[in-house]
């Protein structure tokens, strides 16, 4: 976590170095699973070796047509992956909330695999987290990545993607 006056600094130093990507600053919202008694972010505060989380992510405030991912997110000794696929926001949910399987053409070993951590874990919606970011690629080498997410803002109720920030609180 970094002050204005840190980040301000850091962006100075590392201008001649790097370069804002073709997204430029964009809003992120998700919306976060887990289950009944909140045991996935309990045990990942614990910090385990291995931890995993289920989110719906939108970039920007979609519309119900718009591109969704469906992504389990695993931690495993420090390494992070990243396992989604991408439906319209109306199927995502469809499938999320009421176990609907896409029509839409995905990885089917992806699919089974998010479907196994909906049978096993049972998760529902939690949290909305929201924030803007600023994605950044090395000029030397574009697989470096460097990512500024600010104005972080979330709420616990009316867990709907594209009400977007009505209702979301700043952290």
């Amino acid at each position: 976590i970094l002050t204005a006056e840190e980040y301000r600094l850091l962006a100075e130093r590392i201008s001649p170095y790097m370069k804002v990507d073709q997204y430029g600053l964009s809003t992120i919202c998700n919306i976060y699973y887990d289950t009944e008694d909140y045991e996935l972010i309990r045990y990942s505060i614990e910090k385990p070796i291995f931890k995993e989380k289920l989110r719906l992510r939108c970039y920007g405030v979609p519309d119900k047509m718009q591109s969704a991912f469906v992504e389990i997110k695993k931690k495993y000794n420090g390494i992070v992956y990243k396992r989604r696929i991408e439906l319209p926001l109306w199927e995502a949910e469809d499938y999320l909330e009421r176990r609907i399987a896409p029509k839409t053409p995905v990885n089917p070993q992806i699919l089974k695999e998010i479907d196994y951590f909906l049978s096993f874990y049972h998760p529902g919606k939690k949290m909305y987290i929201a924030y803007d970011r600023l994605a950044m690629y090395g000029l030397e080498d574009a697989a470096l990545r460097m990512t500024f997410d600010f104005r972080i803002r979330g709420r616990e109720q009316e867990l709907e993607m594209n009400r977007g920030d009505q209702g979301a609180l700043y952290f």
